[in-house]
């Protein structure tokens, strides 16, 4: 078995887009609660793919795309153009497809009630101390040979050597084993888990975002 990490090609996109579906839930398939493929996997990495190519990295078994780490420089740059989700709502029909119209309607819900108590979920992270961030994902195949430490490493080097004074990410709450692991590659929990509207668990447990950051300058954080 041959395992390694490389830039990310045109040609590795479907392989993103259906790993970024295959572990949407927490390293887990999430078609049970979003099973529109196509809308998931353009919400979630079509802007890395499309706009920041360059930023973007690949896990390899055999030579099979198995993981990806999706980075972004200057997180003031991503624009999710609302034209993105007015498609994907009106054209592909989400608000009336029987597997997402639930969670559209759950994330109203939530926000409503957020809005009430005062307490609604923090916009974009933005922040000049932490202006890079990053998404990573695994399929089972590739996890256990230090591909996503691997990927990591690789990430931050990038950072470091081009001035880069941090990076964030922002992790399901709930996925003790994925905070463990960017514990373990240097990010520190920031802030309070905030709700992450619409999406539960399988028994309707409510899910929350964790804030995470790395400083990557000499320079001690203010």
């Amino acid at each position: 078995m041959t395992t390694g990490v490389r830039a990310y090609r045109p040609e590795d996109r479907a392989a993103v887009r259906r790993i970024c579906f295959e572990t949407g839930y927490m390293g887990e398939p999430i078609a049970w609660q979003w099973p529109d493929e196509e809308s998931f996997a353009d919400v979630f990495s079509s802007w890395y793919t499309d706009q920041e190519p360059g930023s973007a990295l690949v896990a390899v078994v055999d030579g099979e795309v198995v993981g990806y780490l999706l980075g972004c420089l200057d997180s003031r740059r991503v624009d999710l153009k609302p034209s993105l989700a007015a498609h994907h709502l009106l054209r592909r029909g989400l608000l009336v497809k029987s597997g997402t119209a639930p969670l559209l309607g759950r994330s109203l819900v939530d926000i409503g009630r957020a809005a009430v108590r005062r307490d609604l979920p923090h916009p974009t992270f933005l922040d000049d101390r932490w202006p890079a961030h990053l998404h990573i994902n695994l399929l089972p195949a590739g996890r256990g040979q230090g591909l996503g430490a691997e990927l990591v490493h690789r990430w931050l080097a990038t950072l470091r050597s081009d001035g880069v004074p941090g990076c964030h990410l922002e992790t399901w709450a709930e996925n003790a084993n994925a905070s463990a692991f960017f514990e373990a590659m240097g990010f520190t929990r920031r802030g309070e888990p905030t709700l992450m509207p619409g999406f539960r668990s399988r028994t309707g447990g409510r899910h929350h975002i964790q804030l995470m950051v790395q400083s990557l300058s000499l320079e001690p954080e203010p």
